[in-house]
């Protein structure tokens, strides 16, 4: 199995996108690490594929798949499996994480569905987990990921996750903004969750804005900035497990470079907020 990413990064990382590639060539001073969707560039040559080894061999690259589908039923793709143990070979993927969510039935539903907190699920789903870890040689790490109903549930959404990253022996890459959510959507106390997370499975995290609709439900946008609450949780949780490498997810309403960037800063200040107070208190 290959290293751990909190093992091998540090600081903080911006989701890369193509609409990013030309003002980042020209950028003086670039994120500590990159993470791309896979599929998005899997098979893509000629001048973008070739700038995209270009970061690779620069910035560290992590992969964060949106299609594997470990929570489906139909068979795993071993082919397309393959096909991503190939990327991750030519770009020195340091990390590769999923959704703990299921995305495929007869074809592929473009939406990250969730899986019903269940005992048999996580079964389910270890078992799928440890089958793609296994073909592809490394660890997976998966995410918590956002909701909007909670189908046939047994147990918690805490119980659920940790139930199934210790029988799959899997990572973790802790979606902050995720739990913010589903804290105000389902009611439940966000900095509980966090700590109860086992601290050696987490490798990075995940920050990102959402937005809140008229009747007070938080959407998992990742098309806004992130906000205040967001940033104290973040903080709170480097209190509790230590400063991981974070990195700024933004899909949609993509800002001028220049912005993001504030956002990525705003990252490591926090980090040496926290790195300060414990010099201080610990």
């Amino acid at each position: 199995m290959t290293a751990r990413a909190a093992d091998t990064l540090h600081g903080a990382g911006l989701g890369l996108r193509r609409a990013l590639l030309t003002p980042l060539r020209d950028c003086a001073t670039l994120p500590d690490f990159f993470e791309v969707s896979p599929e998005n560039w899997m098979g893509v040559g000629g001048a973008i594929g070739r700038r995209l080894r270009g970061f690779s061999e620069r910035t560290p690259l992590l992969c964060h798949g949106l299609s594997l589908n470990l929570g489906g039923t139909v068979p795993l793709d071993r082919d397309f499996i393959a096909g991503l143990g190939n990327f991750f070979a030519t770009h020195e993927v340091h990390c590769y994480s999923e959704h703990l969510s299921y995305c495929g039935d007869d074809g592929h539903l473009y939406n990250l569905l969730p899986l019903p907190f269940t005992t048999a699920a996580i079964h389910h789903v270890a078992a799928r987990i440890a089958r793609v870890q296994e073909q592809l040689g490394r660890r997976i790490a998966l995410e918590n990921i956002s909701y909007y109903a909670v189908p046939g549930a047994e147990m918690s959404e805490l119980e659920f996750f940790a139930g199934v990253v210790a029988h799959a022996d899997c990572d973790i890459l802790l979606d902050v903004n995720n739990v913010y959510v589903n804290s105000v959507n389902h009611s439940y106390d966000a900095r509980a969750f966090i700590d109860a997370l086992p601290t050696e499975r987490i490798v990075y995290l995940h920050m990102a804005g959402h937005q809140r609709e008229p009747d007070g439900l938080l959407i998992d946008s990742h098309g806004a900035a992130v906000i205040d609450p967001v940033w104290q949780l973040l903080q709170h949780t480097y209190s509790r497990h230590g400063l991981l490498p974070t990195l700024l997810e933004r899909d949609f309403k993509l800002p001028p470079l220049a912005e993001l960037l504030v956002e990525v800063e705003q990252i490591r200040t926090v980090q040496r907020q926290t790195a300060g107070e414990g010099r201080r208190y610990g």
